[in-house]
């Protein structure tokens, strides 16, 4: 080799060292980073725990800020200059094959040039070969500079990373994990975990609550009892021993009634002529009295009377209820036992969770963390309920506590009235049945079980309790039985008007899904009905939309009718396709409070489309033969055989002569023979007709005394008159042209005006299926040719619910229709009570009281001409 060549060779040997010198630091501090992220991963997964209760529900991850630096250390590695094939070649060669190279090269150069064997030096040749190949192909594609910048890569020149960063791509290390990780923060938890341990506390303080509840309820009846027994005259020891005690002594003393007995016994026993066995027979006749007394005193609320002991018992009342709301928030428990593995296995130093989905997703996982901290909001962190005034709450919702006060047995239900006119055999079924609530979340009184579980065993059934006693939430605990034991799919079916009540219902009293299919989104309410299940709200005209619609997954399980007596007439469109429904339906309710209206034959209909088997022949069996042979099917009980709490209804019928206005219109009416304005006629003079000054005066008196007014009329030319009349806030009217959903907004705002408010509305729209307990005074402007339609129409305000006493003011006028429809009425009554109401039996057969409405306007037409028109 010449002097020129070595000398070139050298140089390339002096440059190669340098670049493996280069290049073993970049491998060495390279090494260094992958470990140390190597070592991160290993400490990181090794510490993934799986929790959920069964089948893992998550992987999980605690991390707190002392694992900042394993953090940083992924992500040095992360953020390590990318190696490009080059450099990955020239890295390899520089650190494993270039240090023979330039070991076997030095043969080449010095004495050893002079000294070493023929095969010595041939090795050194191809060492130079090799690096001087390697020297021009760095040279040629930029080797050097690669190196270079990889060498000048500092892991100081990576800032200290978070912890909120551990599952980004500037980490690289959610991939270890698995698809669909996702970080919580310790906050998103904390929330959970404080309502978890308020759910815990009032579960274990349900029974503490339901103690407070009855010594607080037992406390109001003694202080109740104890003002009757004050209001006795002592004459009653007399009457509860059978006139064997003498009283004079008692009365000579001044002791006049039986709290004063008890009160001063001691001093009894020394009055002049008692003496201690007199005296001891006075005291155990006055707590005979005074024990049985207490024994058949209910609970009762006076809103008026706030008392210390009611508003103790209505604040213990509500605690109650918070503690045991959870127990039947069946969604919200199984939320919290979702998440109470995770949250029990904190770590007090744990910042931040990393969860990976296995058998539940992360969604889920947040959807349960918001239940339970919704569900704990409910409960103050101290005494497990909400603040605020207890009055208010009951206000809004006093059915909720009466139906409390009747589970506790303050209003006890006389079981006998609550079966309605059952057979022992069906009863006994009845009692047997356990109902299932887990899915309900209002308080059933005595008799909604019964009536509930009448339904579970019977299948098929007609619930005809009276208006105002519950029917829907009856409905819905049938619902929520079958729920519980697997059924999934439910259809309602109601008048438009009361869509928007039943989708509220079924949301405020279930847990379970409610869907509209009426309005322009019912095909999109449609397909996630049958997707999800849940309760689909329908009206009776949609039926026709509906037909074909339900695949078989979606089969109904149970179909509920409300305001059955829509389909009394089988011949009806509306009729034929509720039928065909319930006759492929295993199970059916149908809801009517007057499943008699006018004729027996209506009532045998509804019976017929459940139980076709029952075989009815109306025309030939008397009441208590007919009712016998429904009871399989129908159920009814009334206001008062079961609710002792329900404020007192005053009737009161208004007669009043015709002024000569409402005779002009009268007479003219008669002499067209139109018998619709002839009922109308002594309301549409304005201010001089008799009745609108009366129904002014009602309203003023309404105003004075605190309450709101509900006018009902047939008629909405008479309904315009009123609200034009009428001083104050006067709402509608309320007809049958309002959309459904605004009549739930105009009787919303009217709940929430002030007292004076009037609510005007058409009796066949505003008298069925609405709840008004905030009006206590109901205004009917002409006698109805039903008294069914007035029932409905009362019992939009006298209902469960009602705080107030209810003023039932019916406008009359004492000449022309009003006089004869009564008479009319008064006979259709009495059809009523004989076939559909529990009563005394009667003799005559139905026939005898089939009248139709056309015949009842011929009937009066031709009475009214002969008396107004007839000559000399």
């Amino acid at each position: 080799m010449e002097r020129e060549e070595r000398q070139h060779l050298r140089g390339v040997v002096e440059g190669v060292s340098g670049w493996r010198r280069l290049a073993a630091g970049i491998v060495e501090r390279r090494g260094l980073v992958e470990a140390a992220a190597e070592d991160a991963t290993r400490q990181f997964l090794s510490r993934v725990d799986s929790l959920g209760t069964g089948t893992t529900a998550w992987r999980v991850l605690q991390v707190s800020p002392s694992d900042v630096g394993l953090v940083t250390a992924l992500a040095c590695r992360q953020a390590l200059p990318a190696l490009t094939a080059n450099a990955q070649q020239g890295l390899h060669q520089l650190t494993n094959d270039v240090g023979p190279a330039l070991t076997a090269v030095r043969t080449l150069f010095g004495a050893r040039r002079i000294f070493s064997g023929k095969s010595r030096k041939d090795e050194a040749g191809q060492a130079a070969a090799y690096l001087i190949s390697l020297h021009e192909r760095a040279a040629s594609t930029r080797l050097v500079t690669e190196l270079e910048s990889l060498a000048a890569w500092d892991r100081k020149s990576v800032p200290t990373i978070g912890l909120p960063a551990i599952l980004d791509d500037t980490v690289g290390f959610a991939h270890r994990l698995g698809a669909g990780a996702e970080l919580v923060a310790r906050q998103e938890l904390n929330a959970a975990k404080t309502a978890i341990s308020a759910i815990d506390r009032a579960l274990q303080r349900e029974n503490e609550f339901r103690t407070a509840v009855h010594a607080a309820g037992n406390a109001v009846r003694q202080a109740e009892a104890r003002k009757l027994v004050a209001e006795m005259p002592v004459e009653r020891l007399k009457d509860a021993t059978s006139g064997q005690l003498r009283i004079t002594a008692l009365t000579a003393a001044g002791i006049g009634n039986v709290q004063q007995v008890l009160d001063q016994k001691s001093r009894i026993r020394s009055l002049p002529g008692v003496g201690e066995t007199t005296g001891n027979r006075m005291v155990g006749a006055a707590r005979t009295i005074w024990q049985t007394t207490l024994d058949e005193m209910p609970v009762r609320i006076d809103i008026k009377n706030r008392s210390h002991a009611t508003t103790k018992l209505l604040t213990t009342m509500r605690a109650w209820d918070a503690a045991r709301s959870i127990r039947s928030a069946t969604a919200d428990l199984t939320a919290a036992d979702a998440v109470r593995p995770l949250l029990q296995s904190l770590d007090p130093k744990t910042s931040h969770v990393v969860l990976v989905p296995q058998t539940r997703t992360v969604a889920e996982l947040r959807d349960a963390l918001a239940a339970v901290e919704r569900r704990g909001a409910v409960l103050d962190g101290g005494n497990d309920v909400a603040g605020g005034d207890p009055w208010e709450d009951f206000s809004a919702r006093p059915a909720d506590y009466y139906a409390m006060l009747a589970e506790l047995g303050f209003l006890a239900d006389d079981a006998e009235k609550s079966q309605g006119d059952l057979p022992a055999e069906i009863v006994e079924a009845v009692r047997e049945l356990k109902l299932d609530t887990s899915h309900l979340k209002a308080s059933l009184r005595g008799y909604q079980s019964f009536g509930a579980r009448f339904a579970i065993v019977q299948r098929k059934v007609i619930i005809g309790d009276e208006m105002g006693l519950g029917k829907t939430v009856e409905s819905l605990a049938v619902l929520a039985h079958l729920r519980a034991k697997g059924s999934s799919h439910f259809l309602v079916v109601c008048p438009a008007a009361v869509v928007t009540n039943w989708v509220r219902e079924i949301q405020a009293k279930s847990d379970l899904r409610a869907y509209r299919l009426h309005g322009p989104s019912r095909d999109d309410a449609l397909k996630s009905w049958i997707r999800h299940g849940g309760v689909a709200v329908t009206t009776y005209d949609i039926l026709g939309w509906l037909e074909g619609r339900f695949p078989e997954r979606a089969e109904p399980a149970c179909l509920v009718f409300d305001e059955a007596h829509y389909i009394k007439n089988p011949d009806a469109k509306r009729t034929r396709r509720s039928t065909a429904l319930i006759q492929c339906s295993d199970r059916a309710v149908l809801l009517t409070g007057t499943p008699l209206e006018n004729r027996i034959e209506e009532f045998r209909n509804l019976v017929g489309y459940l139980r076709p088997d029952l075989s009815i022949s109306a025309s030939e069996i008397a009441p208590r033969q007919f009712r016998k042979q429904v009871a399989p099917a129908y159920l009814r009980r009334n206001q008062e055989d079961v609710l002792t709490e329900l404020p007192e209804r005053f009737d009161i019928d208004e007669w009043m002569p015709m002024s000569s206005a409402d005779e002009q219109h009268y007479r003219a009416a008669v002499v067209e023979g139109n018998f619709m304005a002839m009922r109308q006629a002594a309301l549409r003079a304005g201010t001089k007709s008799e009745k609108m000054q009366r129904l002014i005066d009602i309203v003023q008196e309404a105003e004075d005394n605190e309450r709101k007014v509900l006018v009902f009329s047939y008629f909405r030319d008479v309904l315009d008159e009123v609200a034009s009349v009428l001083p104050g806030k006067v709402f509608g009217p309320l007809t049958g042209a309002v959309p459904a959903a605004k009549r739930q907004s105009m009787v919303d705002e009217f709940s929430q005006a002030r007292h004076g408010a009037v609510l005007v509305a058409q009796i066949v729209a505003g008298g069925v299926g609405l709840n008004i307990q905030s009006a206590s005074v109901v205004v009917i402007c002409e006698p109805q040719l039903k008294p069914t339609t007035e029932w409905q129409a009362i019992g939009r305000a006298h209902r469960m619910g009602q705080l107030e006493s209810v003023q039932v003011h019916r406008l009359l006028s004492e000449e022309g229709v009003d006089q004869r429809i009564i008479e009319i009425l008064a006979r259709k009554n009495q059809l009523f009570a004989e076939f559909a109401r529990v009563s005394e039996t009667a003799d005559s057969a139905p026939e005898a009281f089939d009248i139709t409405d056309a015949e009842l306007a011929r009937e009066i037409v031709a009475a009214e001409r002969e008396r107004l028109l007839s000559v000399g």
